[in-house]
């Protein structure tokens, strides 16, 4: 009999990190994955719980208020070397909002400087006014040209200098309403401010992530036979039509 397929998803801090619809993002690679006859299995890691990273194929850091990213930066840093390591050694990492202000050097929030992972050397400041809205991007993420649709509402504006980032913004305001970036890429990591949740409407993402980690952890491709997606395509396409028009 042959080995079953089962990848191990970590969901970081669901009970301190889970704005706008997150956890739908989970449910995501997990229902892509059993329907394709694969198994998954999703690990929720509360803030007092260990974490072993080295078991994980993908790891999603959700968004959280100022206040509850207060609360598990001194958890986060404690894990920097296992983060490093983990992201090194091309581990999946998928991190939203407040999860992707985290992986960077600190979000600077009036007098106060939280420090993140220092994962990446970008940083986040507090800007006038909170950026929200629908959004459209031009990625190339899945190795192919095509649109991401999401929703942001961020009061951060992060710098992310010379890395790719996940998309070019089409409408909405992205990293920070200055440079056209939205979201950053390194790696196996992508960081990014869209909400929605993004998996959901955007089915080639949560594949590629899918992907990555299949790849990473049996050393070869693994095709995804394709899904119905039908609903799925119509209701991105609708968002892509509406708000890249505006």
């Amino acid at each position: 009999m042959s080995e079953a397929i089962c990848l191990t998803i970590g969901h970081l801090f669901p009970d301190l990190l889970n704005l706008y619809g997150d956890r739908g993002n989970l449910l995501a690679l997990k229902n892509r994955l059993i329907w394709r006859g694969m198994e998954a299995e999703v690990v929720e890691i509360t803030k007092d719980d260990p974490v072993e990273l080295a078991k994980m194929d993908i790891v999603f850091l959700g968004g959280g208020s100022d206040r509850e990213q207060r609360l598990v930066c001194e958890r986060l840093r404690t894990m920097r070397q296992d983060f490093r390591s983990y992201v090194d050694e091309d581990g999946v990492l998928a991190a939203v909002c407040g999860g992707y202000q985290l992986l960077g050097s600190y979000y600077q929030l009036g007098e106060e400087k939280i420090p993140g992972l220092e994962l990446l050397d970008i940083y986040t400041k507090t800007g006038e006014g909170r950026l929200i809205g629908n959004v459209v991007l031009e990625s190339n993420f899945t190795g192919k040209k095509e649109m991401v649709v999401g929703f942001e509402n961020h009061g951060g504006r992060t710098f992310t200098g010379e890395y790719e980032p996940f998309g070019s913004v089409i409408c909405g305001y992205g990293n920070n309403a200055e440079d056209h970036k939205e979201g950053v890429l390194y790696r196996n990591v992508l960081g990014t401010y869209l909400h929605g949740p993004l998996l959901p409407k955007n089915p080639t993402i949560a594949d590629e992530l899918l992907r990555r980690a299949l790849a990473r952890k049996y050393g070869r491709a693994i095709a995804l036979e394709p899904l119905d997606d039908t609903l799925e395509q119509e209701a991105h396409d609708y968002a892509v039509k509406r708000f890249s028009q505006k």
